[in-house]
This record gives C-alpha cells, sequence and structure tokens, in this order.
C-alpha cells in the first residue's frame, strides 16, 4: 500500500471519530447541538401564528379561578354574536398570515349561538351552594369549549446561521393594563383647561384595507378625501396648532396631558364645576401609528427603561415645560376622537371595541388580526406587584382592541375604573400566556386542516 493510501485511511478512521466523539459529547450534554446554538433575533424572520389543541388540565389555574363574572362578561357578548347574520365571519378582520390560509379561529356568528344559549340560561339559574355554581360555570365551559393555546412562531432566516435550526415557539408575549379614567373637565376653554375634546369630524374617511385585498384583512387606515384622492388627516401636531378648530365643536375642555392620558386609555368619565358628568368613548382615529413615548424618552435619554410607567410618564410631563411637554406628546402622531356614551349604565365599564361593556379584571384587548372578539380567553400572567403576590390565572373575554395591541400574544388587561384601577394598570407590564377557548364545532372543522397548519399538534 502506498504512503498516500495509509494516509487516507488513516484520516477517515480519525474523521469517524472525531465525529463519533462529537455525536457522543452532544448527546451527553457537554457540547449543545446546532439547534441549541444561540442566535440573535435577526438570524429568524418575523414573527408569525402558532397554535395547538391542548386540555383544560393544561391550563395552569383552571380549577381555582371562579368563572361567574367572565360567564357575564361572555354572555354580553353574544348580544353581538347573536345580532349578526348567522353565516357571516365572527371576525371579519381575521388575518392568521399565509400559514393558515383557509383556517379560522373565529368561525362564523353560528358557532358561537349555542355557547351563548347555554349561557344565559346557566347565567339565570339559581344556586343554594357557591361551590356547585362554580362547578356548574366550569362544566359550562369544558362542555362546549375546546383550548388552543396561542403562541408565536419564528422560522430561521434561509440564508442566515440559523438557516438549519429548528423555528423559535415562543409562548410568552407582553401584558399591560388600561382603567377608565376620572378627569375634571370644563364646558369653556380656560387657562389650565386649554385642549379640545373633539367628536369625530365629519370629513374623516377610514378604509379597512381587508375590503380590497385579503391579506390586509386587520389593516385599517384613515384620511381625507382631496380632489378625488385620500389624503393623510392631520397628525396630533396639525391638530394641536388648529387644523379642526373651524370644523369641530368640542365635546369639553381638558388639561393637555388628561387629554393625552384619556385618548390611551380610549375611554372615561368626565366631571365638570358644578356636578355634572360626562361619559365619553373611542369613536375614531386619525390614522396615524401610534407611537409609545415612553419608548421616545428611553431613545432621548429622558428617562431609563426600567423607569417607565404611566405614572412616571405623567410625572415627566407635569413637571416639564408647557412647550416640552407638548412637544414629548406630540411624537405620538395618533390622535383619538370620542362620543358621548349615553348607552351604558354607570354601574357597567365603557364600550369596548366589540360593542359590549368592559368587565373589571375579565375584559381583555388583543389583536383582531388572530382573536376574535367575544371568544373567551385564558390568560396566566406573571404576578403583577400593584395587583397582588400571585400570578393573574383567569378567564377573560376578549372585548376590546387597541393601536399599540400587536400579536398573537399580546394582551391588555382592563382594571375597572378610577385611580386605584389607574395604579395597577400605570404599572402593569408583565411576560404572560394565552389560550383561546373555542366552540367545539368550530375545532371540529379545524382538525381536517391540520396538514395545512404549520404548527397543529393533535393533543387529543
Amino acid at each position: 500500500m502506498t504512503s498516500s493510501g495509509i494516509w487516507l485511511r488513516f484520516f477517515l478512521a480519525a474523521s469517524v471519530l472525531f465525529a463519533a466523539l462529537v455525536a457522543t459529547l452532544v448527546f451527553s450534554g457537554v457540547l449543545p447541538p446546532y439547534y441549541d446554538r444561540e442566535f440573535s433575533p435577526e438570524d429568524f424572520g418575523e414573527p408569525t401564528l402558532d397554535f395547538r389543541l391542548i386540555e383544560f388540565d393544561d391550563l395552569e389555574g383552571w380549577r381555582r379561578d371562579d368563572l361567574g363574572e367572565a360567564l357575564g362578561a361572555f354572555v354580553r357578548s353574544c348580544a353581538v354574536f347573536e345580532a349578526g347574520d348567522p353565516q357571516a365571519p365572527a371576525n371579519p378582520l381575521e388575518n392568521l398570515g399565509p400559514a393558515h390560509a383557509g383556517v379560522s379561529l373565529g368561525g362564523v356568528n353560528a358557532d358561537w349561538l349555542r355557547p351563548c344559549a347555554e349561557a344565559r340560561a346557566i347565567l339565570v339559574s339559581a344556586y343554594g351552594d357557591p361551590a356547585v355554581r362554580r362547578e356548574a360555570l366550569r362544566s359550562f365551559f369544558e362542555f362546549h369549549f375546546r383550548p388552543i393555546e396561542i403562541a408565536v412562531r419564528r422560522a430561521p432566516r434561509p440564508d442566515g446561521p440559523a438557516r438549519r435550526a429548528n423555528p423559535r415557539i415562543e409562548k410568552k408575549g407582553t401584558f399591560t393594563g388600561y382603567f377608565e379614567p376620572v378627569y375634571r373637565a370644563s364646558r369653556e376653554r380656560t387657562d389650565t383647561q386649554n385642549a379640545p375634546l373633539y367628536p369625530r369630524p365629519d370629513d374623516l374617511i377610514e378604509v379597512d384595507l381587508g375590503q380590497f385585498r385579503d391579506e390586509l384583512k386587520g389593516e385599517r387606515i384613515a384620511g381625507r378625501v382631496e380632489r378625488g384622492r385620500l389624503r393623510p388627516y392631520a397628525d396630533h401636531a396639525g391638530i394641536n396648532a388648529g387644523a379642526l378648530s373651524d370644523k369641530v365643536e368640542p365635546l369639553a375642555w381638558l388639561d393637555p396631558n388628561d387629554l393625552f392620558f384619556l385618548q390611551i386609555q380610549g375611554s372615561g368619565r368626565l366631571v365638570f364645576d358644578d356636578g355634572a358628568a360626562l361619559r365619553v368613548g373611542y369613536a375614531a382615529q386619525n390614522g396615524h401609528a401610534y407611537t409609545a413615548i415612553g419608548r421616545v424618552m428611553v431613545r432621548d435619554g429622558v428617562m431609563p427603561l426600567e423607569d417607565i410607567t404611566m405614572q412616571s410618564i405623567r410625572q415627566w410631563l407635569a413637571n416639564a415645560t408647557p412647550d416640552r411637554a407638548r412637544v414629548m406628546r406630540e411624537a405620538n402622531a395618533s390622535y383619538v376622537f370620542f362620543r358621548e356614551l349615553e348607552e351604558v349604565p354607570a354601574e357597567l365599564g365603557p364600550l369596548g371595541a366589540q360593542g359590549a361593556p368592559l368587565t373589571a379584571e375579565r375584559s381583555l384587548a388583543v389583536d383582531r388580526r388572530y382573536h376574535t372578539l367575544g371568544a373567551p380567553v385564558w390568560v396566566n400572567i406573571e404576578p403583577v406587584v400593584e395587583a397582588g403576590a400571585n400570578p393573574i390565572q383567569r378567564l377573560m373575554i376578549a372585548q376590546d382592541t387597541g393601536g399599540a395591541i400587536r400579536g398573537p400574544v399580546r394582551g391588555d388587561v382592563f382594571w375597572g375604573s378610577g385611580p386605584d384601577a389607574g395604579e395597577i394598570a400605570g404599572a402593569m407590564n408583565a411576560e404572560g400566556e394565552i389560550a383561546v377557548l373555542l366552540p367545539r364545532r368550530l375545532v371540529e372543522r379545524l382538525a381536517p386542516s391540520r396538514s395545512a397548519v404549520t404548527a397543529w399538534r393533535d393533543a387529543q
């Protein structure tokens, strides 16, 4: 045998031995496999929806929750399902992404009608024993619904260093809070209450882009028509500069910072000097993207990220000069218009985006591209100090939405009205998980489609 042949055999043997050694180290945990390597977020593509069928026993805390308030909130949402065309989509803005073509987590209104009818019957039933009632409510949800765990899937970029890695499945997302504030107001402009609370202008045109292209479902724009073309509407700074002063009569006048936070919350109660009260809610938005000024403050070095809360932002605005505070508020080009809420009883919360009154600690704002308003949603959120030392594990109802609520695992908890609710909502910025409860007849239609659903893992 030639020397070159000997060296070739030696090289091959060494290669096999090296590969065996590496495999041994990987399986023994000494060396991490390729797909466990640390990659940066930029090595993966845009987040998309991932979901899987689970069991009620998989919902941590399910048997400890008292479901009575959630059932009441669900029944109020049922009125919206029942008023619609039974065969119309329950979520006309649903857009799960190209990987889930032909799949719907909202179904049609008819899918929700039987659970709604049963829910109404249980709500008015008399139970002498509270424990029996709690078990009856739990049995209702377990009989009529199946839980679907929601996650975010990020596939590796095909031309990046993580191209051979497994997709990243992220079950945790961000949960914040909001509330219905109570602010002093004036019917006339004053030195301190000099910010107009505008109703929706007559020339504001809102466009649902999903009516033009299916891939744009859930996306909206707004503007005004000029010479036959839709143009952007005035932004926050333009409206403050008087773009609407000769077109719209204000509903009331507020302190500029109060108006700013009222626009973030989307609803509130106004109290005038004579004791009269006015309840207002969201009517429309100027079409400009929402920008959280807390992020602007961090970017500009005004305040470190760990100090950003609603309370700290409000304090900064109160201490800043009027001009500097105005410039900071106007960093958010979005502007919200309001309407008077005369149809909502005082004991109920404000109307959410679905048109149903909100319930404190049981109503959740979600991204309508992925979640159906009116659907029961189980949340498991890390403890929020202001709300107690325990995780927030409870059934909520998706009844609202918001400009900052974007993504499959993203929620905004409604904490109620007044300053106490505001303290909790303003400080809340926690991680949590989410599972949506879907009617069984809808889940049965999902199963045959699982070959078209990337992440469907049948747990039945």
